[in-house]
């Protein structure tokens, strides 16, 4: 008789990406929505791979193959499973590029105005030149922010939103109080709305203040302030960078192995939540071109329901209007 070899796998981690331009219903939040079986549905017809590309870093992908871990991209985003007995030492990490197959993503996903510009510097008493690419956020289990207790606690990779800063920009999201607000225009003197009262009834959004500061040898100028370092590990498209660490020491729920190194039960579901964009909306007579009538708020832009009581803008252009160089409100223009 052959020897059989019995190897069973566990889910070490997940990590979801959920866009709220698919999920909302309207003006209505996806985790707002009344009920379960409903946000239940909305989830079954998702699939974050029609936009995003998710992938390990090769440095990653080595360091899972000499886990034995399986990794796999999902509709919701990806998982990794683990065999059952391996054991991940505390220091491991990993990293994951996110990247944009879609054009489309960027005219509905909101904070997708800042360029994402590459930079390419000498550094003379290294003789070595850095690369840099601006506005990256850079997403991890080690400074993201938490919602809801006990079984329906989430966890989120992206920091918990920050007070207002002088240098945002139109679509920053910001806490004032417990308030969420969005601005609506640039700083300084931006125009803001209100999104929610209590910001923790809605989930941590990717925000601004997930785009890191950049830290570079001494005496190299003309690096953008906030982004990523670009190495071999990661692509020159990429959008945005998930780091992952096995233990968070300050929050032992963000980690994804307990005191064994063995993978939690139940194991850790990691979130990202992408906001929709929010726009003033325009209406245009279609035959004769002329303006008709504008709305006096922005209303968020979603693929199910209507924020609006008028005709809703496809996920088509937005137009970004101005005042010299500063944004002063987005709008979507609608033809009826």
């Amino acid at each position: 008789m052959g020897e059989i070899i019995i190897n069973g796998y566990k889910r070490l981690f997940e990590i979801q990406l959920l866009h709220h331009y698919w999920l909302d219903d309207g003006a209505t939040v996806f985790d707002l929505i009344s009920t379960q079986t409903q946000r239940d549905k909305r989830l079954l017809s998702y699939d974050m791979r029609q936009f995003l590309s998710v992938s390990p870093t090769a440095s990653t992908s080595k360091s899972l193959r000499g886990f034995g871990c399986v990794y796999k991209n999902t509709a919701l985003g990806c998982v990794v499973a683990v065999p059952q007995d391996a054991v991940i030492p505390a220091e491991t990490k990993f990293e994951f590029t996110v990247t944009v197959i879609d054009p489309a993503f960027y005219n509905y996903t909101a904070l997708t105005l800042r360029p994402q510009k590459i930079y390419e510097l000498y550094h003379k008493p290294e003789d070595k030149t850095y690369r840099f690419k601006e506005d990256v956020p850079v997403l991890s289990n080690l400074t993201g922010a938490s919602r809801w207790t006990g079984d329906n606690k989430a966890l989120f990779l992206s920091r918990e939103f920050p007070d207002l800063a002088a240098d945002d920009t139109v679509e920053s999201l910001i806490k004032s109080g417990n308030e969420l607000y969005q601005l609506t225009g640039d700083q300084p003197d931006a125009t803001t709305q209100l999104l929610k009262v209590n910001k923790d009834s809605v989930p941590v959004f990717v925000n601004q203040d997930d785009v890191p500061a950049i830290v570079s040898p001494a005496g190299l100028s003309g690096k953008p302030s906030r982004g990523i370092v670009l190495s071999d590990d990661i692509p020159d498209n990429v959008f945005a960078l998930i780091r992952l660490s096995a233990v968070r020491l300050d929050n032992k729920d963000f980690s994804f192995v307990d005191g064994n190194g063995h993978a939690k039960a139940p194991n850790t579901v990691f979130q990202i939540r992408f906001k929709n964009r929010s726009t003033f909306w325009k209406y245009f007579n279609k035959k004769t071109g002329a303006e008709v009538s504008t709305g006096t708020a922005p209303l968020p832009l979603s693929h199910y329901g209507n924020a609006g009581a008028k005709q809703k803008p496809s996920q088509g252009l937005v137009k970004a209007m101005k005042s010299g160089v500063k944004i002063t409100q987005l709008v979507s223009e609608i033809y009826v």
